[in-house]
């Protein structure tokens, strides 16, 4: 019997995406500008119409996303599509080009990369490149770094634009409770200046922070957001330079075009001081005398050791409270020759446990958690700040760590005066449990 063989040539394309069933589509602006919402409108609007008559494919939606940029990670319609890709719900994604899809060529990489693994496609239309084509990635690769790269070049043109301004003395983009923009000048807003007036009267009364706080909240003082006003915001307002009618430009700046990452200025870039640049809430008596004040209560208060610049410590504006969404503090007691270091609620530190009955957690409860989310044998700060973005206390014994790559890892603890230390077995077990879930969640990045 003779053999025969034949050559079976694969689908293309064009042939193979029809043959996938569910398609939906992600289409983002990076502005909040109505040209841009309008544009937007219209993406979702011929996405949705385009999906929706050709013949075998299945509606799965639009992602959509405002005002956001492709090099940030929060993008909550790109996240959600990714969750339904892994949910198995979608079959392919249609998007307008690489650069509305991301800015970042590591971004953009890792997302395609597990969609790939998904069998999930992506078509971009502007380059007709598909995801799973067999030359898809390397086009990608290059075609992404031209996008990175762009968004440099944007970035650097802002910056002139930016130290342009500082180097003619003019503030860029300020926003600052007690004053407002106007034709690119800072104007007095006279109902929150009248409060920063008030509450610098009580400041050199005598008041601390926590009768400043109960004094605020007696008032019922809020915020531009709506919430009460924060005794710490307003205070640190009254050794702002601004509120004495002077600017000192470029206090912070930005790290680099991707991560955006906002850095304290100490020294790397120049500064500009503009005295007299606008209206004063304080005259200048009235702000040397805060000073002196503050300086007075520093040499009173403070130990020597523990004045100069904050120390910025691994868990520092991480961990927050699933009570009431304040922020924790370190705090340390001394007892004799010994100290205990433990975090608590900023609400349940300033107004008591009325206002929230969050727990205090051990520092070293913190690092252990830390280690076990890892899956590290004991807390290593270069692995955590890297890895984990943010840490939630949603409830007493509870910690959930929120990792960069968009797990989220959940691990629970108890306090040593009630059970000294984990059991060997009982570490094993948090670290398979943390690593499983690690595994499971992980993925692109945010």
């Amino acid at each position: 019997m003779k053999r025969t063989i034949e050559t079976i040539t694969p689908p293309t394309m064009r042939e193979a995406i029809f043959q996938f069933k569910r398609v939906a589509a992600y289409a983002r602006v990076s502005c909040l500008k109505d040209a841009m919402l309008h544009s937007l409108s219209a993406q979702v609007s011929h996405y949705s119409g385009y999906i929706q008559t050709v013949p075998g494919w299945q509606y799965a939606g639009v992602y959509a996303d405002e005002g956001i940029s492709g090099t940030k990670r929060n993008r909550p319609g790109f996240q959600q599509m990714l969750e339904d890709c892994r949910a198995g719900k979608i079959d392919v994604i249609i998007t307008k080009s690489i650069s509305r899809f991301a800015r970042n060529t590591l971004t953009t990489l890792q997302a395609v990369r597990e969609l790939r693994l998904l069998g999930v496609d992506v078509f971009f239309e502007e380059q007709n490149i598909h995801a799973l084509s067999c030359d898809g990635e390397i086009l990608l690769t290059l075609l992404a770094a031209y996008a990175q790269a762009e968004a440099e070049s944007a970035s650097e043109n802002q910056k002139w634009r930016v130290r342009a301004n500082y180097e003619k003395g003019l503030p860029w983009s300020i926003t600052m409770y007690g004053f407002k923009m106007v034709n690119g000048m800072l104007a007095v807003v006279p109902e929150e200046a009248e409060v920063l007036r008030l509450f610098a009267d009580l400041y050199l009364e005598g008041y601390g922070q926590i009768q400043l706080g109960r004094a605020l909240e007696r008032a019922g003082v809020r915020g531009r957001q709506g919430g009460i006003m924060r005794a710490n915001v307003l205070k640190d307002l009254l050794f702002n330079e601004k509120t004495a009618g002077d600017l000192l430009l470029q206090k912070t700046y930005i790290s680099d075009p991707i991560e955006k990452r906002q850095i304290i200025n100490r020294g790397e870039r120049p500064q500009y001081f503009v005295r007299d640049s606008h209206p004063a809430i304080f005259d200048r008596e009235t702000q040397a005398r805060l000073l002196a004040e503050r300086e007075r209560r520093a040499e009173k208060y403070l130990p020597v050791e523990s004045r100069g610049p904050r120390k910025v410590y691994p868990f520092t504006a991480k961990l927050t409270c699933g009570h009431c969404g304040a922020n924790y503090r370190r705090k340390t007691v001394h007892n004799g020759d010994k100290s205990r270091i433990f975090w608590m609620c900023g609400t349940f530190n300033s107004k008591g446990k009325a206002h929230c009955n969050a727990q205090q957690i051990p520092e070293a409860i913190l690092q252990d958690t830390a280690a076990l989310a890892l899956g590290l044998s004991e807390f290593d700060e270069a692995m955590f700040n890297k890895a984990v973005k943010a840490i939630r206390a949603p409830e007493n014994g509870v910690l959930i760590f929120c990792l960069h790559s968009g797990a989220e890892v959940r691990v629970e603890w108890q306090n040593r005066s009630r059970r000294y230390s984990w059991t060997p077995e009982m570490r094993r077990k948090a670290r398979a449990d943390a690593i499983r879930g690690h595994s499971m969640k992980g993925g692109a990045a945010q």
